[in-house]
């Protein structure tokens, strides 16, 4: 398992961004959250198998219909079982 944050900018808020990541969440069986950020962007964080992560992100850059994707910054870091499911804030 590993931990990813990732940080998308563009115009991902109001489109039902949140509601698209959590479908792909529940679909790729991914333990974290989404919000969106004050300043119009939206941050996840993710627990994921490595060989899911490559194909959630494949799908999440395509997004919602209505959104427009400028950015998309993924980090890994250390995987620490913080999440039993996966939440929209």
């Amino acid at each position: 398992m590993k931990y990813f944050s990732v940080h998308i900018k563009g115009f991902v808020q109001g489109v039902g961004f949140r509601y698209y990541c959590y479908r792909l969440a529940v679909k790729y069986n991914l333990r974290g959250f989404v919000e969106n950020l004050d300043d119009g962007s939206v941050y996840l964080e993710i627990e994921a198998d490595d060989n899911i992560i490559d194909a959630f992100l494949d799908e999440l850059r395509v997004g919602p219909r209505s959104a427009v994707i400028n950015s998309i910054k993924v980090e890994g870091k250390k995987y620490e079982n913080k999440y039993s499911d996966f939440q929209i804030y």
